[in-house]
C-alpha cells in the first residue's frame, strides 16, 4: 500500500515538472554566478554542455533565439528530454498498483 503512494507521488512530480518550469521566467537560471562545470572550473574551457540548462529553459519558453545563443545542442537535447519525460509518464501510468498478495 505504501508503494502505491510513492508511485502516485512520482507521477504527480513528473506531471508537475513542466508546469513549474513554465511558471518560472525563462531567465530564471541566467546569470546565477555559479559555475559547476569541471571543464570550465579547472581548464577555463566551455564544454559541449555549458549553457544547456539555460538553453533548455529558454527553449521551453519558446525563446528560440536566446536558447540557441546559450547552446545550439538544445535542438537535440530538448526533444530528447521531452521523449524521456513522455516515456517516464507512460511507465508511471501503466504501472499497476502493488497489492499485499505480491
Amino acid at each position: 500500500m505504501r508503494r502505491n503512494y510513492f508511485q502516485l507521488l512520482w507521477l504527480a512530480l513528473l506531471l508537475a515538472a513542466p508546469l513549474v518550469l513554465w511558471a518560472l521566467p525563462g531567465s530564471f537560471f541566467d546569470d546565477t554566478g555559479i559555475t559547476i562545470c569541471p571543464s570550465k572550473l579547472l581548464l577555463g574551457i566551455e564544454c559541449l554542455g555549458c549553457g544547456m540548462t539555460r538553453a533548455v529553459m529558454h527553449f521551453h519558453h519558446v525563446e528560440l533565439e536566446t536558447a540557441l545563443g546559450f547552446n545550439r545542442g538544445v535542438v537535440l537535447a530538448y526533444p530528447a528530454l521531452v521523449a524521456l519525460w513522455i516515456f517516464l509518464v507512460k511507465k508511471a501510468v501503466e504501472k499497476k498498483p502493488f497489492s499485499a498478495a505480491q
